[in-house]
């Protein structure tokens, strides 16, 4: 009972639904169904792609349910990258962001996904989608060093790594951001890595520093996340998707996540000259 309040307070609130939030409960019902009778079932999604969703991926079935699971965020992603950007979803799961990055923006996008299992499942939505030549995928974890890291196990979208070796979690590999990008030059990163951001970036000196880099999304903010992005020129800003605007005070439904962004007119040309995307019944 819990689980359905909490879900009919995200419909009612939720900017795609909120209007129609019985809509949402249709898909919802009609999504109970289908998972039962299938293992895997693809479904249309944004831009003509497609999603692989099984059961127990909360924010894939979050994308049936209201289209965008996490609206301000992946608005800001359809509005700002463009083709031959390169985009880095740190913290991919199975591939929401990828397939909106690759998929209907044509960016490129490097997804790094240490859970083996989870990886393969975003390899079966960047191949449903045709995006192996769009999308490079890193089954390895991000941190301040290179070597092994202690992953959970079986949490889906808070899977993490550990801080220190437990029991219950796996060991996967652990890297450098700078040591895999090299030349690479990323114009927009997403890090959802479930408390685990600072450790990203203490090991993306080298990315951080380059100018070409306009915006990141950063699910857990921290005093250091704060600093170390500071101290690299980017501001915080808040970004409404119906209005085109990014704010540096709040504006605009709430976001999932915290926006970084440096070279404001850039980036705000960028969101204003956008082509437009139909979701669900909503324009933006």
């Amino acid at each position: 009972m819990r689980s359905l309040i909490s879900l009919s307070t995200f419909f009612a609130s939720h900017p795609l639904t909120s209007n129609a939030p019985y809509k949402a409960w249709i898909r919802f019902v009609d999504w109970q169904i289908r998972s039962r009778l299938h293992e895997e079932v693809v479904v249309a999604w944004v831009g003509g792609q497609k999603l692989a969703v099984r059961r127990g991926m909360t924010g894939a079935t979050g994308n049936i349910y209201v289209g965008l699971h996490e609206f301000v965020d992946m608005a800001f992603l359809l509005h700002f990258l463009r083709n031959d950007d390169l985009f880095l979803d740190i913290g991919s799961n199975v591939g929401s962001f990828t397939v909106l990055a690759s998929g209907v923006c044509g960016a490129e996008t490097w997804s790094f996904e240490p859970d083996p299992d989870t990886a393969r499942y975003l390899r079966r939505n960047v191949s449903i989608n045709d995006l192996n030549g769009r999308v490079t995928v890193y089954e390895t974890a991000l941190g301040s060093h290179n070597g092994e890291a202690t992953f959970t196990v079986g949490l889906d979208s808070v899977n993490r790594v550990l801080p220190s070796p437990s029991g219950g979690g796996r060991t996967v590999k652990i890297s450098k951001l700078d040591d895999i990008v090299g030349m690479g030059r990323p114009t927009m990163a997403k890090i959802d890595v479930e408390g685990y951001e600072d450790h990203v970036l203490d090991g993306a000196t080298s990315v951080l520093g380059s100018n070409l880099l306009k915006a990141i999304e950063v699910e857990t903010v921290t005093p250091n996340v704060t600093s170390v992005l500071r101290t690299c020129g980017f501001e915080r800003a808040y970004y409404d998707p119906f209005t085109r605007q990014i704010e540096r005070s709040p504006a605009g439904p709430p976001a999932s996540n915290a926006l970084y962004v440096r070279d404001w007119e850039f980036v705000g040309d960028r969101l204003r000259t956008a082509r437009k995307f139909r979701i669900l019944d909503t324009e933006i």
